[in-house]
């Protein structure tokens, strides 16, 4: 038995207030009166399957309302590689999937506590929760749908083939670029050289571009820098009153100071200290500004090469690395347009290979498919003897694609023929939706080994059928449950009293509100139940209803 669904809990959902409801395995139906809010539970699904949703859904009088599922099961470890890649805690033997809606609109999703993404939860839920309802028969109807019925059924997987599919289209594509015209290709060719040369031209190096930028600044402003710089020398040391003149007379006082009290002679000390770094100073700034000797001719070249750092940016990138890689690139594109001969014959080589490797994945899968589709018709005609098509015919039939496709080279189409002397006709002819509803439920049993899907819910697709064909239904869901948990909303008692467990819903009204619940029946409760559905409490439905339940 694969993972199951061990919990499901509903909170103020429509006409749930709340709801904590735990399953077994097997199969389990829900049953109750119309408008009992059955459907609910299939909308809680919904949710958790990633389904978009308003807040229409939330129960009048609430701000929130919450549905939290708990799957348990060894095989729910596979899927921690793709629940890392986004982000979400692993699991060991247990998957907690949560959804909440508010009135407010804004909507959050949970797995396994850490917040996720409708896509993320929706396709986790594709995983774990295979639903059908009235109208999902119609995906039964589509090419696509078919092919996958089976390639499920022969084990066909289609990855390798669709891999080496993207693989050709891409080098035909890189094939059809190198094959322009003449004319577009010497343009290019062109352009290609202009701005290659305009940047090796230049001769760039990444740091030059901020030394360049600095030694510019410096020289632009050099000559108010010489000003500054002469300016202070001539107060320290060059003019009559400068402070190194004054100094000199101050020195002198201090030495007579430190004569009559040699206890000041740290003064003098200090003093001539100061007197000797002030003079330093005053070195230094000269000599500063000689090396900042006005240049015009310095200033110009610099000019000239930050205006071109400027020109290049703004043509090819933000800074000069960007420029460099710019360049870079326009030379492997120009090595490969003159080395186009060269590349069309490498290319011309690659998909040919690769060709050789799509027909070799393409008869693998047809060959897999061949033997595959007379065994699934064959499977399939069986499990519709079984629902009451006692002379059905029922074909897989596959047909080679004019030009492949990323699921290979065949298409199939199902055919079904529901009486004797009626050709066989597509599933899209099928107007009748007891028959395509028994149909999908044959082919959902054939599937049954092949289908990894743990939690099967089947929403009343057992409508307009009765009789020994509802006993057929019942035994057949039975049956799926070998494999999956199964969940059925049902009308009918047959079905109903093939599960192995069976919860009612009904709808009660306290204090001026509606409310929906759910709760499990056995032994007389369940009798009863089946009873109502027959018809009513008379002593004969209670008798059939027992020998209904005498059938497990």
């Amino acid at each position: 038995m694969p993972s199951i669904l061990t919990l499901l809990r509903i909170r103020n959902l429509a006409l749930v207030e709340d709801l904590q409801w735990e399953l077994a395995p097997g199969f389990t139906a829900i049953t109750g009166e119309t408008g009992a809010g059955k459907s609910i539970i299939i909308g809680a699904l919904q949710l958790l399957l990633g389904e978009r949703a308003d807040k229409t859904v939330i129960r009048t009088g609430a701000d929130v309302c919450t549905v939290e599922a708990v799957f348990a099961g060894a095989e729910l470890e596979k899927m921690n590689p793709r629940l890392a890649q986004a982000g979400v805690e692993p699991c060991e033997d247990e998957l907690i999937l949560k959804r909440s809606l508010s009135t407010s609109g804004s909507n959050r999703q949970f797995i396994n506590g850490s917040p996720t993404t409708l896509a993320v939860l929706k396709l986790l839920g594709d995983e774990l929760v295979d639903l059908h309802g009235p109208h999902d028969h119609q995906s039964l109807l589509s090419p696509e749908r078919q092919l996958a019925v089976l390639d499920a059924f022969a084990h066909a997987e289609t990855d390798d083939f669709a891999a080496e599919f993207r693989k050709l289209q891409a080098l035909v594509a890189e094939e059809a670029a190198l094959s322009t015209a003449e004319t577009a290709r010497e343009q290019e060719l062109d352009l290609l050289g202009h701005q290659i040369n305009e940047i090796t031209s230049a001769n760039l190096a990444v740091p030059e571009e901020d030394e360049i930028e600095s030694r510019y600044k410096l020289v632009r402003n050099s000559r108010r820098l010489i000003e500054l710089a002469h300016g202070v020398a001539l107060r320290l040391s060059e003019s009559d009153d400068s402070v190194l003149t004054q100094l000199a007379e101050t020195q002198r006082l201090l030495r007579e100071l430190a004569k009559i009290d040699p206890a000041s002679a740290e003064l003098s000390s200090a003093h001539a200290a100061s007197v000797v770094e002030l003079t330093e100073i005053a070195r230094e700034l000269k000599k500063y500004a000689e090396r900042l000797d006005l240049d015009p001719a310095q200033l110009a070249t610099l000019e000239q090469r930050v205006s071109l750092f400027e020109t290049l940016k703004r043509k090819y990138g933000g800074s000069i690395s960007e420029v460099i890689a710019f360049g870079e690139r326009a030379a492997e594109r120009m090595r490969k347009i003159e080395g186009r001969d060269a590349e069309l014959e490498r290319l011309g080589k690659e998909i040919a290979t690769s060709r050789t490797e799509l027909k070799r994945a393409g008869d693998a899968l047809r060959e897999l498919r061949a033997a595959a589709a007379p065994r699934l018709s064959e499977n399939i005609q069986h499990n519709l003897r079984d629902l009451g098509f006692k002379q059905s015919e029922f074909e897989a039939k596959l047909t080679p694609l004019a030009e492949p496709r990323p699921s290979g080279f065949d298409a199939v189409d199902l055919l079904f023929s529901p009486n004797p002397g009626e050709p066989l006709k597509p599933l899209r002819s099928i107007a009748s939706s007891g028959e395509i509803s028994r149909l999908m439920l044959a082919i959902k049993s054939s599937l049954a080994a092949q289908d990894a899907i743990p939690l099967l819910v089947f929403d009343e697709i057992d409508a307009n059928v009765g009789g020994e064909i509802a006993n057929a239904v019942g035994a057949k869901m039975r049956a799926l449950a070998d494999d999956h948990q199964v969940l059925c909303i049902t009308h009918l008692p047959q079905v109903a009293a093939a599960a192995s467990s069976h919860f009612v819903v009904t709808k009660e009204v306290a204090q001026g509100r509606t409310f929906s619940e759910l709760r499990e029946v056995r032994s007389k409760a369940r009798r009863e139940e089946i009873a109502r559905m027959l018809g009513g409490q008379s002593e004969s439905a209670l008798k059939h209803a027992a020998t209904l339940l005498k059938q497990l």
